[in-house]
């Protein structure tokens, strides 16, 4: 047999090689975490669910506290959020995981709230087995550390169990609250007539 031959039963397969090459390369959907996990040092549950327009962020929610109430006897609020608006709202059933979105690597990337400080870092969260999850904070680019949060099924004392933004359920961010449609008129239907309106009473 002789090169030239060998070259043109290769050709073939070199071409196929090249262009699987050179074709690009979709990441892997990242597996869906949702669920209810305990953090690593135990001191609260945190509820995580799809959301988003098209339902491919990550965001999270802290459902149930191990220690809810102040050194006053009173629900802990977020008094360390930056916004003064949230400075007031309860502890329990704020969003701490904000939007993340999926990475070339089949994680989830974005950014974590920490109401213990008031501030937001970057996190990474994956995972690699069914009822543990990894969550990378950084505080900056090489100071990152890792924990795993394991799932939870049971429903402890206290812990938020309803719908997000639901009754008995924790509340999301305005910047990532989905509200419901607004019904619309139906065509060719007319509207109803607006009652007159009543004469305004005399000044006292």
């Amino acid at each position: 047999m002789t090169m030239s031959s060998i070259g043109r039963r290769f050709a073939p397969l070199a071409a196929l090689a090249l262009a699987a090459l050179s074709a690009p390369a979709h990441a892997a959907a990242p597996a869906d975490p949702s669920g209810t996990y305990l953090t690593e040092d135990g001191r609260a549950r945190v509820r995580l669910e799809k959301c988003g327009p098209a339902n491919d962020r990550l965001c999270g929610y802290v459902v149930w506290l191990k220690v809810p109430l102040n050194d006053k006897g009173e629900p802990r609020v977020d008094f360390k959020n930056p916004d003064p608006k949230k400075q007031a709202r309860p502890s329990l059933g704020h969003q701490l995981i904000m939007g993340l979105k999926p990475n070339a690597d089949a994680h989830y990337e974005g950014k974590i709230y920490n109401s213990e400080d008031g501030k937001s870092y970057d996190v990474t969260i994956w995972t690699d087995a069914p009822n543990e999850l990894t969550v990378r904070g950084c505080l900056i680019a090489f100071l990152c550390k890792s924990q795993t949060w394991n799932k939870v099924v049971d429903l402890a004392p206290g812990q938020l169990a309803g719908p997000t933004n639901g009754p008995n359920g924790p509340r999301s961010d305005p910047e990532f609250a989905t509200g419901s449609p607004k019904p619309t008129a139906k065509a060719g239907a007319k509207a109803a007539p607006k009652p007159a309106a009543a004469d305004a009473p005399a000044a006292q």
